[in-house]
């Protein structure tokens, strides 16, 4: 693939990834007007970049998939989507606090969100479009209407 002409793959990964930052803002919006530790713009950010990093992942298959390449690499979709996993369980890590007084976890809900705004954002990046929406819709009910416990991160 020549590099200057895939600008239409490009763009179009662009909308992908505006796509699910835009879903993730949802959730954010959310998390954000129920005032916990991270907001629409991490949620936004989480989203686009496992929609931008599946995106990057079919450039690098489609680039290495010459025949000089083709016995030294090999494209595994599936490397991709756990590094993202592992990067935002890395980030939620540091949504969660142990609260002494109180003898409660604050956080988890909100690093859980970002764990689905990152697999929202990698089904936006497979263009599963309804799945991703419906997924959001799903999240908004859970964070939005379901009773919260207190002494909790909900």
């Amino acid at each position: 693939m020549d590099l200057l002409g895939n600008w239409q793959f490009q763009l179009t990964l662009l909308a992908t990834v505006a796509f699910a930052m835009l879903l993730g803002g949802c959730i954010g919006f959310e998390r954000e007007i129920s005032q916990r530790p991270a907001g629409m713009r991490t949620h936004m950010l989480i989203g686009g970049a496992a929609a931008l990093l599946l995106g990057i992942g079919d450039l690098l298959a489609e680039h290495f998939s010459e025949e000089t390449y083709s016995q030294l690499i090999r494209a595994d979709p599936i490397r991709i989507i756990g590094s993202v996993v592992t990067a935002v369980a890395f980030i939620g890590a540091g949504t969660i606090i142990q609260h002494a007084r109180h003898n409660s976890v604050l956080g988890l809900t909100t690093a859980a969100s970002l764990l689905l705004t990152a697999s929202i954002g990698i089904a936006v990046g497979l263009r599963q479009y309804i799945l991703a929406i419906g997924v959001t819709f799903l999240a908004l009910v859970v964070l939005h209407w379901l009773p919260k416990p207190k002494d909790t991160d909900s």
